[in-house]
């Protein structure tokens, strides 16, 4: 069955904020094979000029994949049938440990290719303050629908 069209544009309230842990970084590095000390040592990272331990660049997508977005039963996604199709960041800044980070994401585009549905969402993060810290792209495609 296609994906309800009405969701196109829309932007999901902000989710709850999650915080950054030199603890969640460091395992997020381990996890994706990267020795770089700057993900795992704070006087490696500030030697490297930032404040603090950082994230790898691909970190945010522990928070960033559609939450709320892909959940709505409304939209008719079949969790079971999707697979990740493409994902990318522009950075204003990296995630640093102690970043308490909130998501709003919108969905911009679903359209039918052969059998499958391919929905694609954007997710500004930012601070709890409001600063930017990325923008996270995500395509998700739904096998067969």
């Amino acid at each position: 069955m296609p994906l309800n069209r009405d969701f196109i544009g829309r932007t999901f309230p902000p989710t709850a904020p999650y915080e950054v842990s030199r603890v969640k970084i460091r395992e997020f590095a381990d996890a994706i094979g990267d020795p770089n000390p700057i993900y795992r040592d704070r006087e490696a990272a500030k030697a490297a000029g930032h404040p603090d331990v950082i994230a790898p660049p691909t970190f945010p997508i522990v928070i960033s994949l559609g939450g709320e977005a892909l959940t709505d039963p409304e939209l008719g996604l079949n969790y079971a049938m999707v697979v990740h199709g493409e994902q990318r960041f522009e950075y204003v800044r990296p995630v640093r440990a102690g970043d308490e980070l909130v998501c709003r994401t919108t969905i911009t585009e679903i359209k039918s290719i052969g059998n499958n549905e391919k929905i694609e969402l954007r997710t500004e993060i930012t601070t709890t303050d409001g600063e930017p810290v990325c923008t996270a792209y995500n395509t998700i495609v739904e096998r067969g629908a």
